[in-house]
């Protein structure tokens, strides 16, 4: 047979989260410039290159893309090995057990490893290079991780429902039934694992676009503030020097601490500042912001930008008036984190509360199908509610079916069972009556016999009487002869009336249960009786051994005991299928306070796949010729009706012990 080929699993997963970070690369350079409000001309320009250490941006997200997708790839190959081959493992299960077990649990694990690494990971590249850029991490690169997080959630999360959709296949077509060894994991878990994030990103996202908005529309307020203080300190104010430019500065208030007033020549060279200034907005200045009608930006995504007002001296020469301010404080970045972490953990709590009401209904529906799965009679009175029109209300409607159709069902195999015990024991009388037949013959044959004998007797002696040559002596041994065949019919009488009574016992076995006592004695006489013919046609040999007193008291149903051990011998006699002059052995002995009964042949034994079933269903080696109701039969009124257990010892090829265990 032509070996199965492997399929592309792992290639088809790597591509997708390649493709996902090509996605989320292109989103990256799409939206960061928007949200982080990078000023004009600092993006893709000379500018750009120099201020980036010599990379443009483009050609950043480009370098960061390759190395993501090629530590993704890594990690993926790590983690799906040797999935491709799981159509070869399930060709020969038993040889290849503990590969499938890898995979299967690998499906199980690997969506949630996947989700939480490919959040992760971006994060820490970009902190890596952030570090690598500079010596540490300012608001701007706050900003940066969180949009790298938002896109890194997005293209996790959509990844991660493809890639499940591939593994659950995978687990379909290995026939997935039960756990693995894995760890199991909650629905409670599972959502807020998946669904905080969304959150979160959904947070973040507003968070951002809410910043954004809020420094251009501040940004244009400072703007104008700080112009409009420049244009009235210098109305009809004459400037000769730069002095009377420091001079008009000092007039100047400022919108808050921590903005910087300053004054530029011609060539944008800074000629007075009074704070410290970024070499990147120095360089802003000098070189873009002539080209953006004279607004300065901060570095990328910083909350700081400044505004530049030209002033010319008597002299000719022009000079700037500038202002650099920032668009918010620290403290309004505080108050908004804090709000947005409260709102996230508000948004949490409300979801936790939801799954873990979600979790309680399932569990419900769980457990009651538990009960079922363990035949537990106690579901049939407990019954689930409809609470919600939704799916969980869909799920407690199709058990309440379930339910309804289980308790039906299981009514008609009881009556069945019913049925097929009654034909059961209908045939095993069947059985036992063309055997007794059988052993009424001889007797009654005998007595016949010793009827006939009697007629003769009764003869010879009517033509006795009055004949002078019989004597006294002769009518003595006439009557020795009656006495000799009345003897033999009371003998045989009693063996007859034995069997009809064992007949009867067997007869009403099961319609009319009796407790009595009986002795071992009595139990062993019908078994023999019972049991007689069907060993003499097989010509199988019963070997009686007691090994404890014959007036051992036993209480229960004598009849129903019988009907035991006759089932257990027949079941013997066919293990030798047909071969003749083979035994049984029958060994009675007491262990503690208990008597067991053994039943050993040395036939052909039974399969493991079917002794580890005995006791528990009904089951059978005799293929079409046999239901298995017999034994278990034999077993349900061993435990029921004598408190007591029966096992089974066998070896393939060598023979089968059942043993019969009875406190006494």
């Amino acid at each position: 047979m032509e070996e199965p080929k492997k399929v592309k699993v792992k290639s088809k997963i790597i591509f997708t989260y390649a493709i996902g970070v090509a996605i989320i690369s292109l989103l990256f350079y799409l939206i960061i410039p928007y949200l982080l409000n990078y000023g004009p001309g600092t993006i893709n320009t000379q500018f750009d290159k120099e201020v980036s250490g010599g990379l443009y941006y483009y050609q950043q997200i480009l370098v960061v893309g390759i190395g993501l997708v090629l530590v993704v790839s890594c990690i993926l190959f790590g983690f799906l090995k040797d999935i491709d081959s799981y159509t070869i493992y399930k060709e020969n299960k038993t040889k290849y057990k503990k590969n499938i077990e890898y995979i299967k649990k690998i499906c199980l694990n690997l969506p949630n490893r996947l989700l939480l690494a490919f959040i992760i990971i971006p994060l820490v590249l970009s902190v890596a290079v952030l570090f690598m850029q500079t010596t540490f991490l300012t608001s701007s690169d706050f900003k940066l991780m969180l949009v790298i997080f938002i896109l890194a959630t997005i293209m996790s999360s959509i990844a991660n429902t493809y890639v499940r959709k591939l593994l659950s296949k995978i687990l379909q077509d290995l026939e997935n039934t039960s756990y693995s060894n894995v760890k199991r994991t909650g629905i409670v878990r599972r959502l807020l694992f998946q669904i905080v994030p969304v959150i979160t990103v959904c947070i973040v996202f507003t968070y951002l676009a809410f910043s954004s908005t809020y420094e251009k529309s501040n940004a244009e307020l400072l703007s104008k503030f700080y112009q409009n203080q420049f244009q009235t300190d210098l109305d009809g104010t004459v400037v000769s020097n730069v002095d009377d430019l420091i001079r008009l500065l000092d007039k100047v208030k400022l919108s808050k601490d921590g903005n910087v007033l300053f004054i530029t020549d011609s060539n944008f060279n800074f000629v007075y500042q009074t704070g410290e200034l970024s070499d990147f907005f120095k360089k802003y200045t000098a070189e873009l912001s002539a080209q953006n009608d004279y607004k300065v930006y901060d570095y990328y995504g910083t909350s700081g930008q400044g505004t530049l007002y030209p002033v010319t001296l008597e002299n000719g020469e022009t000079y700037y008036l500038g202002a650099y301010y920032l668009i918010y404080s620290d403290e309004t970045i505080f108050y908004m984190v804090s709000l947005l972490l409260i709102l996230g953990i508000i948004c949490s709590i409300i979801l936790y509360a939801f799954a873990n009401e979600l979790s309680k209904n399932v569990k419900e529906v769980t457990n009651s199908l538990e009960e079922i799965s363990n035949d537990n009679q106690a579901f049939a009175e407990k019954k689930l509610y409809i609470t919600s029109v939704d799916e969980i209300g869909d799920l407690i409607n199709v058990y309440n079916n379930i339910q309804a159709l289980t308790i039906n069902h299981l009514n008609q195999i009881h009556d069945n069972q019913e049925t097929l015990m009654e034909k059961e024991r209908l045939a095993s009388l069947g059985q036992l009556i063309g055997g007794i037949a059988h052993n009424l013959k001889t007797p009654i044959m005998s007595i016949s016999g010793a009827a006939e004998g009697l007629n003769d007797l009764v003869k010879e002696y009517d033509t006795s009487i009055g004949d002078p040559e019989v004597n006294e002596q002769d009518h003595h041994e006439i009557a020795k002869d009656m006495s000799t065949w009345i003897s033999k019919i009371k003998t045989h009488t009693e063996y007859m009336s034995d069997v009809i009574t064992a007949v009867k016992g067997q007869a009403v076995t099961l319609s009319n249960e009796e407790e009595i006592t009986f002795t071992v004695g009595e139990l062993l006489k019908r078994v023999n009786i019972l049991m007689k013919h069907e060993l003499k046609n097989a010509i199988i040999y019963l070997n009686v051994k007691m090994l404890t007193d014959e007036s051992a008291v036993i209480r229960g149903d004598v009849n129903s005991l019988v009907q035991v051990i006759n089932n257990m011998i027949s079941n013997s006699i066919q293990a030798y299928n047909g071969k003749p002059e083979q035994s049984i052995d029958l060994i009675v002995e007491k262990e503690n306070s208990n008597l067991v009964i053994s039943i050993k042949d040395y036939g052909s034994g039974i399969p493991k796949a079917v002794k580890d079933k005995l006791f528990k269903e009904m089951i059978t080696t005799k293929g079409k010729n046999g239901t298995g109701l017999g034994l278990y039969m034999s077993y349900s009124t061993i435990r029921a009706h004598f408190n007591g257990n029966m096992t089974v010892d066998s070896v393939e090829g060598e023979g089968t012990t059942f043993k019969i265990v009875l406190p006494l």
